[in-house]
């Protein structure tokens, strides 16, 4: 909900920007949730959301409106509950997959059972949202479903790779007091593989969801909502909750030089010490402090194959980009083709210029000698 509630500008003064967050892009239009409700007249209801375009000056500039930007909103319309975003204020953070701006944290959904945890998938969801530099929390759903002991097993285990997980049990409700202070007041994506229960904890913390839902949809003549598309939900304490695929089937796509550092055993081994070269990749160098017997290094040896690769092909789609050129052939059709090698061609000094013209006059004296 805004912060609070003020009476729009008189008509002489229509133009005073307000401020909002991006809830939901859809093709050229924007709903825009209002910093601080909106009445118009004592007797009608507060405003708290605008339908919004963007402004072709932002356009021109090449400055993309993203879910989670906080914009300034101009040019009113209250009866149609409509405007036009004039400025993008600065991002704090921004993700590019999924697309959304001033994210705070990752909230990283498991279960314990039904499906089994398994510890190779969560370290490939763990190090993609490492490589984001936000902050990550780690919830276990179905906690229920094993005994005590084994839930104990895996919080302490769990600890050693370096994360304090949350555990859940939406069947009963135990710990969504603990996860919804978690959320309070704060951006979150939601992210974790299927079948472990991410929709019901929605559900959970945000029970008018399919409500807020029909009436976004609507607003952008849209159909009910998936997560094929970004989308702000608000949650009571005041925070925002992103549901999104973007994160449901992560690639790794680091490099081999950074990927140990997505791992928090790896990082505070190199905080307390360095390798003897400074390119180590912790396989087989001498004097590496990295490798050892800590329990995910054998993931690391499996993810390191894989950014190798990722980084072998961002090399050679460099060098097949620095040897082609692009033509537009017409009908939207583009066309690759080698580049042909340039000529480079300086103008000859001075000095060379006067020498030259010496050798000539020299070669006419000697002809005319002749």
């Amino acid at each position: 909900m805004g912060d609070g509630c003020f009476d729009p500008p008189d008509q002489g003064h229509s133009d005073a920007a307000l401020l909002g967050t991006v809830l939901a892009v859809q093709a050229n239009y924007y709903w825009v949730r209002l910093a601080q409700t909106v009445r118009v007249d004592v007797s009608s209801e507060p405003i708290e959301f605008l339908l919004c375009t963007r402004r072709t000056r932002l356009k021109k500039i090449g400055q993309q409106v993203m879910v989670g930007d906080r914009v300034q909103v101009e040019e009113p319309d209250w009866s149609g509950h409509r405007g036009a975003i004039t400025q993008v204020l600065p991002r704090q953070t921004q993700l590019d997959r999924p697309p959304i701006a001033n994210v705070d944290q990752i909230l990283l959904v498991f279960a314990l059972a039904e499906p089994a945890l398994d510890p190779v998938q969560l370290s490939r969801f763990l190090i993609k949202a490492e490589s984001t530099g936000l902050q990550i929390s780690l919830t276990l759903n179905k906690a229920d479903l094993l005994a005590v002991d084994t839930q104990v097993s895996w919080q302490q285990r769990l600890q050693q790779w370096g994360y304090n997980p949350m555990l859940l049990s939406l069947q009963h409700r135990q710990g969504l007091a603990a996860i919804q202070t978690q959320l309070d007041r704060r951006i979150t994506v939601v992210s974790g593989p299927s079948g472990v229960g991410k929709s019901s904890l929605i559900n959970a913390l945000i029970p008018k969801i399919e409500l807020r839902t029909s009436t976004v949809s609507g607003k952008l003549g849209r159909g009910r909502h998936t997560t094929r598309h970004v989308e702000l939900f608000e949650l009571p304490t005041g925070g925002l909750l992103a549901d999104t695929p973007g994160f449901n089937q992560p690639d790794l796509t680091c490099g081999p030089a950074e990927l140990a550092r997505y791992f928090p055993e790896a990082r505070q081994r190199l905080e307390q010490a360095a390798c003897q070269f400074s390119n180590c990749l912790h396989r087989d160098e001498p004097n590496c402090v990295v490798r050892g017997d800590w329990e995910r290094y054998t993931h690391y040896l499996t993810f390191l194959e894989e950014a190798i690769l990722y980084q072998q092909a961002i090399d050679r789609r460099g060098e097949e980009e620095s040897t082609l050129k692009v033509k537009s052939k017409g009908n939207g059709l583009r066309q690759s083709e080698p580049k042909l090698a340039a000529k480079k061609y300086r103008r000859p000094s001075r000095r060379t210029e006067k020498q030259t013209l010496r050798e000539l006059y020299q070669d006419s004296d000697d002809q005319d000698a002749d």
